[in-house]
């Protein structure tokens, strides 16, 4: 996060030479800034780091990374940021990579995944919270990405899926990214597009609750 913050600085200083300090300061002021915290370092960091739980619980770790986060926060908004939306964690234990790796001969859902996504949400929701009154003029707004994908990963026909427990690249159990290989013919079928993000028809459905939910709440 510090070097997107760096490279946050070269920008602002590129767009003061094009648009002068007065308009630089309305567009950084009036632009919309998201935030995405947690998953990664949750899932591939604290679970699957032994070192990690020797020093952290779930609760005092997800408590470290707020603190980065909250610092991250007012680093921004003392560079003129102001309408910042920050993303919880999704249901990571439903993840195909995490069922296939924790889940069992089944590959059920990872209940201590999803309540330590839950705890982190919860603790970022009241963090935001407490921050917003104390950064003027800010407008800091969690957004819930739990509870939809959970409802959609536990009932995909309601939504027009098929299928849910697997992504459409590869085996749609373990692989990312290049691993994939090859894909599936239909992807419209599928929640997952790999085995950690959602394809694009699923990605749509989260992006139009959110727009329809928070948007409203930046402005």
């Amino acid at each position: 996060m510090s070097g997107q913050l760096e490279m946050f600085k070269e920008y602002i200083v590129k767009l003061k030479e094009i648009v002068g300090e007065n308009r630089k300061n309305k567009i950084l002021a009036n632009s919309l800034y998201i935030l995405v915290i947690g998953s990664n370092d949750i899932t591939n960091t604290y679970f699957s780091t032994p070192l990690r739980k020797s020093y952290y619980d779930i609760s005092s770790y997800a408590d470290f990374l707020l603190n980065y986060g909250s610092s991250f926060l007012k680093d921004l908004h003392e560079l003129g940021a102001r309408r910042i939306g920050v993303f919880g964690i999704p249901p990571i234990g439903c993840l195909p990579s995490q069922r296939t790796l924790k889940g069992g001969e089944e590959r059920q859902c990872v209940d201590y995944l999803n309540q330590a996504a839950l705890l982190f949400n919860s603790k970022l929701a009241a963090d935001l919270s407490s921050l917003g009154n104390k950064l003027p003029n800010s407008r800091l707004v969690y957004v819930d990405i739990y509870n939809l994908p959970l409802d959609v990963i536990n009932n995909p026909q309601k939504y027009g899926f098929k299928i849910a427990d697997k992504g459409c690249c590869g085996t749609g159990q373990i692989e990312v990214a290049e691993l994939c290989r090859f894909a599936c013919s239909s992807d419209s079928d599928y929640v997952f597009w790999d085995s950690f993000h959602l394809t694009e028809k699923a990605y749509r459905l989260l992006v139009h609750k959110i727009l329809v939910q928070h948007l409203s709440s930046f402005f």
